[in-house]
């Protein structure tokens, strides 16, 4: 099957049957790269300590940032492109596709300089202590360095799962992931690097897969083929990628001030300590997400490219179907963290004090964790829409609406407890939102009419 067909599925293959087909490569490439991350975190806390994954932790929010960009210009990207190609327009996602490897060449240029210049101040404004900044700076700065890396193989990620190759994409990200858990204990045991080999071999990763990335556009495996005269700017598609993009930028933004917030509140009513304990937390959580974030990349391609195509029957399916399975998934998270937060932090520790302050912490935080699955779609849904400002609200909701402000309230009145109750109130309240949206807009793509269930081929020869 050409590229070119396998595009052509997303308006024509069932819809349960397409879904499972996108997003089981992409569960499943986004549960290996949770994996390196934990492993990452294990390695350090077993090697290096409690005060590595605090420096790490504190680091973490520069690393947000360069990922937001990456996938504020990917996203965006990968939307546009779907309808492009939806709509029969292959030149034009060429030309979006060219601009969006202009703005992350352009964009790594400037994080390259940062690592000379920026890195330690910025450190220490996001609440690097004195026993902290060091291995913030020892990780950081490689991946600074290697910024080009991490911006090429997360955007084109994303532009790859927009053309319908869902396997591909998930190799794009095995690939690093494994080769990274396979590095780390070259690096951070044998080399005794520290938290900076596990920053190398994250970057020495990241390059591997820029290479097989490169070579798969090349060799004409992809729907897009890029000439050089679609690398010149054109401020029109830069626009539209970029306010499509936006929401993904704003809430990966907002997860760095957040991580901020946090540090800064733990740093205030805890110690050095605490951070390392939120930062053994939040890995877990990021790798609980993994299987709802799988999902919603198997929905947004689909539903781009039948939004293009207006095929609107098979969008509002594939919202229903999405909508389901991640719920079933929010059980299941919700379940197994409140049965069993000590098994999760003991693969990390084997310290009783950092076991029992993680698993209290972990419980607290995922209080309404069968919440989440719905948060996670709803903005992934507009956003596949083209449909910016709803997705920027729901973008902005759960961190900087609720999240930020109440960790920053919270803690004035039940201490370090407050940090982690910030978590289940910001949920409930994000979940409240969600629903008041997809509400107003069901009609959009949730309620189905007799002009929706009119045959593909027939709904083209009346669009046309």
């Amino acid at each position: 099957m050409t590229q070119k067909e396998q595009s052509k599925r997303l308006g024509t293959e069932p819809i349960p049957k397409l879904l499972r087909n996108l997003s089981i490569p992409a569960m499943i490439g986004m549960f290996v790269m949770a994996l390196y991350n934990l492993v990452d975190t294990i390695f350090i806390s077993w090697f290096v300590g409690i005060e590595g994954v605090a420096g790490v932790t504190i680091a973490f929010p520069v690393m947000l940032i360069i990922m937001a960009v990456a996938a504020a210009v990917g996203i965006g990207g990968a939307s546009v492109i779907s309808r492009r190609l939806g709509e029969g327009r292959g030149h034009e996602a060429n030309q979006v596709f060219g601009n969006i490897l202009t703005m992350i060449i352009i964009f790594s240029a400037f994080a390259f300089i940062g690592a000379f210049t920026y890195l330690e101040p910025l450190l220490s404004l996001f609440g690097a202590t004195s026993e902290t900044l060091g291995y913030a700076i020892d990780y950081m700065f490689p991946i600074m360095l290697g910024t080009i890396f991490f911006s090429f193989a997360f955007t084109t990620n994303a532009i790859i799962r927009s053309e319908g190759n869902a396997r591909f994409a998930m190799m794009t990200m095995i690939i690093p992931s494994v080769l990274n858990i396979l590095l780390d204990p070259v690096f951070i045991i044998w080399l005794d690097m520290g938290v900076q080999g596990a920053a190398i071999a994250t970057v020495i990763s990241q390059a591997s897969v820029t290479v097989v990335v490169i070579r798969y556009f090349m060799m004409g495996k992809s729907t897009l083929a890029p000439s050089l005269g679609d690398f010149k700017p054109v401020y029109r598609v830069i626009k539209e990628v970029v306010i499509i993009g936006m929401p993904a930028l704003v809430r990966q933004v907002a997860g760095s001030v957040m991580m901020i917030a946090i540090n800064a509140m733990l740093l205030r009513f805890g110690t050095d300590f605490h951070v390392g304990v939120f930062g053994i937390v939040q890995r877990v959580a990021m790798f609980t997400l993994m299987p709802m974030m799988g999902i919603l990349q198997g929905m947004q391609p689909i539903i781009g490219y039948n939004y293009g195509a207006k095929q609107y029957g098979r969008l509002k399916e594939t919202v229903w179907l999405g909508l389901k399975v991640v719920t079933v998934f929010s059980v299941m998270v919700f379940l197994l963290v409140m049965i069993f937060p000590h098994w999760f932090m003991r693969i990390f520790t084997a310290d009783p004090v950092t076991i029992e302050a993680g698993s209290d912490g972990m419980r607290i935080m995922f209080a309404a964790a069968i919440l989440i699955g719905v948060q996670v779609v709803s903005g992934g849904i507009y956003q596949a829409l083209g449909m910016a400002k709803e997705a920027l609200l729901l973008s902005m909701a759960r961190q900087v609406l609720f999240l930020i402000p109440l960790v920053l309230i919270l803690p004035h009145f039940f201490g370090v407890t407050g940090v982690w109750l910030a978590f289940p109130l910001a949920d409930v309240l994000a979940f409240t939102l969600s629903v008041v949206l997809l509400y107003r807009d069901r009609r959009t793509f949730l309620v189905r009419t007799k002009e929706d269930d009119v045959q593909p081929v027939q709904k083209q020869a009346v669009s046309t």
